[in-house]
């Protein structure tokens, strides 16, 4: 999706270091100092425009969240909802998930979230597909053990994809919904996306799937 050029964006950004990092590989085994606290914490890997991650700070104050996303156009809303609300165990990092092992120790993160990632349908282009094994190399790497992946889609391949990589990866699944809101489910937050595609009918696929230790 093309976005809106917003020269302004990168500036405001960096006006806000209490809230975001631009320059997360100095903050690499030190994120708890940017959140002051030792509380766990959890990165959605393109955060977009931050619906969810604050919704996710709101319903759980006790853990830190970290949106990841590497667009100024996209990350400034994400941004302009945070300082809204003033939640302190939310923040954000302005990078490119290619890099996640810059970015954090081995074992500094207790969980992913990676919604509504851009599918990448063409074949070639698999290797960048943010549950491709390339990724969840990183993944494994900087979560603690045993680490969690949570993940949402509304595109079927996509998510028979994922599900094929992370299990002959070697990864198990603890939770799977071929159509999350027809589930049981409760307190799911929803994302941009989700509101948008569950309002036109289509299903929500989701998954939990955990490294093992």
């Amino acid at each position: 999706m093309r976005q809106r050029f917003k020269p302004w964006a990168k500036e405001k950004l960096i006006e806000n270091p209490k809230y975001v990092s631009v320059e997360p590989e100095k903050m690499k085994g030190k994120w708890h100092t940017f959140f002051g606290n030792d509380n766990p914490i959890h990165i959605e890997v393109g955060t977009g425009k931050g619906q969810f991650i604050n919704g996710m700070g709101k319903q759980n104050p006790s853990i830190n969240y970290l949106g990841m996303e590497l667009y100024d156009s996209i990350i400034i809303t994400a941004l302009d909802r945070i300082l809204e609300d003033e939640k302190p165990n939310v923040k954000l990092i302005r990078a490119d998930a290619s890099h996640l092992l810059d970015y954090f120790e081995p074992g500094e993160i207790e969980r992913v979230y990676l919604n509504f990632s851009d599918p990448w349908p063409k074949s070639k282009h698999a290797k960048r597909r943010l549950t491709h094994e390339s990724f969840l190399k990183r993944y494994e790497t900087v979560l603690k053990k045993p680490g969690e992946i949570h993940f949402k889609t509304d595109n079927q391949g996509l998510f028979e994809y994922s599900l094929h990589s992370m299990s002959t990866y070697g990864m198990f699944f603890n939770q799977v919904s071929l159509d999350l809101h027809k589930s049981d489910m409760e307190d799911n937050i929803m994302t941009e996306y989700e509101e948008k595609f569950s309002e036109k009918g289509y299903r929500i696929y989701r998954m939990e799937a955990q490294f093992r230790s």
